[in-house]
C-alpha cells in the first residue's frame, strides 16, 4: 500500500447548501443562472475550508442533488419512480426525507451520457487553493435501491449484473480522476450498513441471497474501482456510512461483523467510519486494521447543532488509539452535512463550528 499524507483533519465533503442555492435548483433557475450562483458559493466554501485550516478542498456537492447523483445524472436507464422503500429514524425530532433524496429504479440498460465529474473538476481544479478531494458513490449502493424484482429484470436478469454496469462507470470515472491528478478519490458506501444491522441483513437475504456472498461481491465492486485509481500520489479512501438524511439514519450496530475481512480486503488507504454516537458500537474492532491503512474517526457529529466538547474528543481519540496507533488515525465528522441538498438539521454557522473544532483538535492531538 503506498504511503499517503496524513490529512489530520478530514470531512466527508458535502456542505450545508445556501438558500438561494436550494431555491434557485427547486424552482428549476435558468442553467446560466444556476451555474453563476453554484460558482460563487463553490468558491466561497473553497475559501472557508482554506481559512478553517484544512489541506483537502471539496466543492460541498454544490452541483449535485444528493451525494449519489453525479452517476444518475450521467448516465441514462433509471425512471422516475419511487425507489426501494427504506425506513428511516430520526436522530432528534422526527423529519421528513428530503425530497431530493435519489427516486427511480433501473428500467433499461444503462448508457451513460458524459463523465461523472464533468460538471465539476474543471472548476475545482481551477480553483481550488490546495489537493482536490472528489466524493463519489459506491457502485454497491446501486443494486440496493434501484433494483426491482418484477420490473429491473426486463433490463437485467439480476442485481449482479446490474452492479457489473454500474461497476464499469464507477471504476473508468476513478481512473479518469487519477488520471487528471486529484489527490484524494473517496466512495461513499452506505450499503455496507446493511451487514451490521440485523433488520437489513435480513433485507439482504430476503431479497439477493446469503449476505456472506453478497459482502463479497460488494467488496470485488468496491477493489476494482480502487484498483483502477491506484496511483502514486493518489489517496483512496471509503466512508462507511449508515445513512444521514435529514439528520436521520436507517441502520445501526458497530463494525465487529464484518472488521476483519473489511478492513483487510478493502484496497485503500483510508477508512471514514462513523463513531459519533452509541450506535456505532465500540472502538474494539479497529484491531483489525492492517499496517499501512488510516482510520479517521467521525466523532463529530453532522446530525445536530450542539458542538461537541473537544476534551472529550481527544478522550475518545486516546481510546482509540489503544487498538491503532496514534500515528494511524485522523479525525472527522461522521458523515456530511448534506448527503441530500436539503442538509441536516443545523445551521451553516454550526457546520463551521464543527469543522473549526475539527482541526483545532486535530492540531492538539498531532501537531
Amino acid at each position: 500500500m503506498a504511503t499517503s499524507p496524513a490529512y489530520r483533519a478530514d470531512h466527508v465533503g458535502s456542505f450545508l447548501r445556501p438558500k438561494e442555492l436550494l431555491e434557485a435548483r427547486r424552482s428549476g433557475a435558468d442553467p446560466e443562472r444556476l451555474r453563476t450562483i453554484e460558482d460563487r458559493e463553490i468558491l466561497r466554501v473553497l475559501a472557508k475550508q482554506q481559512e478553517l485550516g484544512f489541506e483537502l478542498f471539496t466543492d460541498g456537492e454544490f452541483r449535485r442533488g444528493g451525494f449519489m447523483t453525479d452517476l444518475t445524472d450521467a448516465v441514462e436507464g433509471f425512471d422516475q419512480g419511487e425507489a426501494v422503500a427504506r425506513s428511516w429514524n430520526a436522530a432528534g425530532a422526527a423529519t421528513t426525507v428530503a425530497p431530493s433524496a435519489v427516486k427511480g429504479i433501473v428500467t433499461r440498460k444503462l448508457r451513460q451520457t458524459r463523465r461523472l465529474t464533468a460538471l465539476e473538476l474543471p472548476f475545482l481544479k481551477q480553483h481550488s487553493p490546495g489537493p482536490i478531494k472528489m466524493t463519489l458513490p459506491s457502485a454497491t449502493q446501486f443494486p440496493a435501491i434501484a433494483y426491482k424484482k418484477g420490473i429491473s429484470d426486463a433490463a437485467y436478469p439480476d442485481h449482479s449484473a446490474f452492479l457489473h454496469d454500474v461497476v464499469a462507470i464507477v471504476k473508468a470515472e476513478t481512473r479518469a480522476l487519477a488520471e487528471e491528478g486529484v489527490a484524494y478519490i473517496q466512495i461513499d458506501a452506505p450499503r455496507y450498513s446493511y451487514y451490521l444491522d440485523p433488520k437489513w441483513r435480513d433485507f439482504l437475504r430476503a431479497e439477493f441471497g446469503e449476505p456472506e456472498a453478497l459482502l463479497d461481491e460488494a467488496i470485488a465492486a468496491d477493489n476494482a474501482c480502487f484498483r483502477a485509481a491506484r496511483k502514486p500520489g493518489v489517496t483512496l479512501a471509503i466512508h462507511l456510512c449508515r445513512g444521514n438524511n435529514r439528520s436521520q439514519w436507517y441502520a445501526a450496530g458497530g463494525y465487529d461483523a464484518i472488521a476483519e475481512k473489511l478492513f483487510n480486503e478493502l484496497e485503500v488507504d483510508r477508512f471514514l467510519l462513523e463513531y459519533d454516537d452509541e450506535r456505532s458500537g465500540t472502538f474494539e474492532p479497529l484491531r483489525f486494521v492492517p499496517e499501512g491503512k488510516t482510520v479517521v474517526l467521525g466523532l463529530v457529529s453532522s446530525k445536530k447543532p450542539e458542538l461537541e466538547d473537544k476534551a472529550e474528543l481527544m478522550r475518545r481519540i486516546e481510546e482509540a488509539s489503544k487498538y491503532l496507533p496514534l500515528d494511524r488515525l485522523a479525525l472527522s465528522p461522521q458523515c456530511g452535512f448534506a448527503s441530500m441538498a436539503e442538509g441536516n438539521l443545523l445551521t451553516e454557522d454550526d457546520q463551521w463550528a464543527k469543522l473549526r473544532l475539527v482541526v483545532e483538535t486535530a492540531r492538539t492531538v498531532w501537531g
